[in-house]
């Protein structure tokens, strides 16, 4: 029986380890340097743990090569990463936009039953036991912990990323396969709140909307997104700010947040709502223009945005106030400041490079043996699901070793 070492006790790393236990000539170690399991799969989908989504392609994927993906997508797609946690016990649910999450809404119902599994393939689990360096030595490898130095015939490194420290996040990853040959591209927090200059932000915390949102360079469109907007503040987070966060965070120049609340509507028809409301309710305040279409203290906010004296009657609004208005609400521009850090940040953007492992297998070309997969490679996924999909996808195919 030969040691199989896998560094990293989150998803990928979890996975990673199931899945070289199939075999029962491995002896599979898995390393963890927090005191449990999966804290950082514990925090995914506010806690609901957003597993998968059904619609997982390499187009959802970002890093200098994002067609990397591709082989283990195939592997292990979507629906195949929902049936071997069916076959684990756990039952799951689908969103409508390809989210799927566990019929409980609770992360520790995924952290359960892949602990229930490790146990079950007699994965032995060392917590609180970082793994301090991998060497090369014929044709297996030492790993070095703070207790021994344990022999292995193979090593998988799912160490994950920088992004959210408080939760585990680390350098190791990049540290152990940079020590083997590897390079890893600069690293920016990704899927993270945004920030901008605080004056409205700050007076709408905690306030959600639905809207889109462009990011601007000047005049030119970096990206766009739709969904879910909640105002913090410093800023604005939820999911469509997240989906943004990545370009912003390597974006250059003077940037700005254009966001649209009545994206189902267009300008003029945005216009011809607060005519017909200027008519039928004229007595009015028009700090109550835009009650009923949005949140109440965004629309007063939009209100006041637009110049509007919030204290006149909606009869005493021009044609050029209401149209100053529906500007707001269709273009409701904040000076973007940059973004929070990797702290904030559920996923790092960068990693170690791609083109050194073997996107069939995950194997090191440079190290024969010696595995990657996860986060810590340069693949980071849009905000929905597809980061956990990546990681379930690449550990599944990392601990097949090569197979």
């Amino acid at each position: 029986m030969s040691n199989v070492i896998v560094i990293g006790g989150g998803a990928s790393g979890m996975m990673a380890a199931i899945t070289a236990a199939v075999d029962k000539n491995n002896h599979v170690i898995l390393l963890e340097r927090q005191q449990r399991l999966g804290r950082k799969l514990l925090a995914t989908g506010n806690g609901r743990c957003n597993l998968t989504n059904m619609n997982a392609s390499p187009a959802h994927y970002h890093g200098e090569d994002a067609a990397f993906t591709a082989p283990a997508l195939k592997r292990l797609p979507a629906e195949d990463t929902v049936s071997f946690f069916r076959s684990l016990g756990l039952v799951t649910v689908a969103e409508p936009d390809g989210r799927v999450y566990p019929l409980s809404d609770a992360a520790n119902s995924v952290l359960d039953v892949l602990r229930f599994t490790l146990q079950q393939r007699e994965v032995e689990v060392l917590t609180s036991c970082p793994a301090r360096g991998i060497k090369q030595k014929g044709q297996g490898y030492l790993v070095t912990t703070d207790q021994a130095v344990i022999p292995a015939s193979q090593v998988i490194v799912a160490c994950g990323g920088a992004a959210g420290a408080r939760l585990g996040g680390v350098m190791d990853g990049y540290q152990l396969l940079s020590a083997l040959g590897h390079e890893h591209t600069r690293l920016y927090p990704a899927l993270t709140p945004l920030l901008t200059e605080p004056e409205y932000p700050r007076a709408l915390k905690g306030v959600r909307a639905d809207g889109a949102i462009r990011l601007m360079s000047g005049k030119r469109m970096l990206a766009q997104s739709g969904g879910d907007i909640q105002f913090t503040e410093r800023g604005v987070s939820g999911p469509a700010a997240f989906d943004l966060s990545r370009t912003a965070a390597t974006a250059e120049g003077e940037l700005s947040l254009r966001l649209d609340f009545l994206r189902s509507c267009t300008g003029p028809q945005v216009e011809a709502l607060l005519r017909a409301r200027r008519g039928s309710l004229p007595n009015l305040e028009a700090s109550e223009l835009f009650t009923g279409m949005v949140h109440n203290r965004l629309g007063r906010m939009l209100v006041k945005y637009s110049g509007i004296d919030g204290s006149k009657k909606l009869a005493a609004l021009s044609e050029g106030e209401l149209r100053h208005a529906a500007e707001a609400v269709k273009d409701f521009t904040l000076t973007l400041k940059g973004t929070e850090g990797f702290d904030s940040a559920q996923v790092t953007a960068g990693g170690v490079k791609t083109w050194g492992f073997d996107p069939e297998t995950l194997e090191s070309l440079r190290r024969p043996g010696l595995f990657a997969c996860g986060e810590v490679l340069d693949v980071d996924g849009d905000c929905g699901g597809y980061n956990l999909q990546w990681a379930w996808a690449s550990g599944y195919v990392a601990g097949r070793l090569g197979r």
